[in-house]
């Protein structure tokens, strides 16, 4: 089968780290060309971090390029609280020979799809900043634009807030510029998100294994989450974004519905990806007072096993 052409947006921190690894790893993906935003660290950390992570992976030169340094309209926000100061938590690794591009990421991803002999796929792991610059900026990019996937929202419970997910709630504005342009989109949120985990036990023996690959992975991995100022940093495991490329490759591992999808941008409900899976017609319909949705593919269950068992095996890590 060939290979899918993909491009990545990404806000590299922990889990991002662990997509990138996948994403180079999977003989199934072309990655074309990385994008950065600010989002889970600095734009110039995630950068950093990004050329790092390719060190890892032992990459060919994959162009990066740095977008955005703050949402749309709401200022950056920290989530040092999660992945550390560094973006990589305890993770320290040695600064690379890698140079980002000359350019902005919008225009990297604008040469990169024109460029593309056949439809290229957007893989958004972070806040959607770059990606609705790029369609504002380039609409006409739309026809070899395959499809877009990204990590974000939910169709249940949040995490940034009671009702909104980190990625779509960092830039409300821009995930609802991306829905409504017309391509072909796949959500994949936190009720598949919080799924996807490896055994404390395998990430602790991929620590204190001989791949240093092995080793970034392992470390990644048993990250640990503190849930507020007083309670104790836990071990969660969790792939995060990595499952989204999971996801990509293999389909078939996952429940998912075309469903109407509009992003709240006002009051509380500020970021929550409001997500209409209803069977019958409302009153909202029937007295005229509903706004167009977008249809959306959104990811609803998983099998949680065959999708860590995809990561740990593409990256040759078998289980201990």
């Amino acid at each position: 089968m060939p290979t899918i052409p993909v491009i990545l947006d990404v806000d590299t921190g922990v889990d991002d780290a662990l997509a990138i690894l996948f994403a180079v790893a999977h003989p199934d993906i072309e990655v074309l060309g990385i994008s950065c935003v600010a989002g889970n660290a600095s734009l110039e950390r995630v950068v950093e971090n990004t050329l790092r992570i390719l060190d890892v992976a032992d990459a060919p030169d994959i162009p990066v390029a740095a977008g955005a340094r703050r949402p749309l309209i709401s200022p950056a926000r920290s989530a040092s609280h999660v992945h550390g100061e560094s973006g990589l938590g305890t993770v320290h690794l040695p600064p690379s020979s890698r140079t980002p591009e000359p350019v902005n990421a919008v225009e990297l991803m604008h040469r990169l799809i024109s460029e593309s002999a056949r439809p290229v796929t957007l893989v958004a792991l972070a806040p959607q900043t770059n990606l609705a610059l790029l369609l504002r900026q380039y609409p006409d990019l739309a026809e070899n634009i395959e499809r877009i996937v990204f990590m974000g929202g939910s169709a249940s419970v949040g995490n940034a807030t009671a009702v909104a997910e980190f990625n779509v709630w960092h830039d409300p504005e821009a995930a609802a510029i991306v829905l409504d342009a017309g391509i072909p989109t796949f959500m994949y949120g936190l009720d598949v998100f919080n799924q996807v985990a490896i055994d404390r036990e395998v990430a602790t023996a991929l620590e204190d294994g001989d791949s240093a690959q092995g080793r970034v992975v392992g470390a990644l991995l048993t990250n640990r989450v503190a849930r507020g100022e007083s309670s104790v940093a836990e071990y969660t495991g969790l792939i995060g974004d990595a499952g989204a490329i999971c996801a990509l490759v293999d389909p078939q591992a996952l429940s998912t519905r075309m469903l109407p999808v509009r992003v709240e941008l006002t009051g509380y409900g500020r970021g929550q990806t409001i997500v209409d899976q209803r069977s019958r017609v409302g009153e909202d319909t029937l007295h005229g007072s509903i706004d167009s949705w977008a249809a959306v593919e959104v990811a609803l269950d998983l099998d949680a096993p065959r999708v860590a068992a995809l990561f740990l095996d593409t990256l040759g890590l078998s289980t201990p």
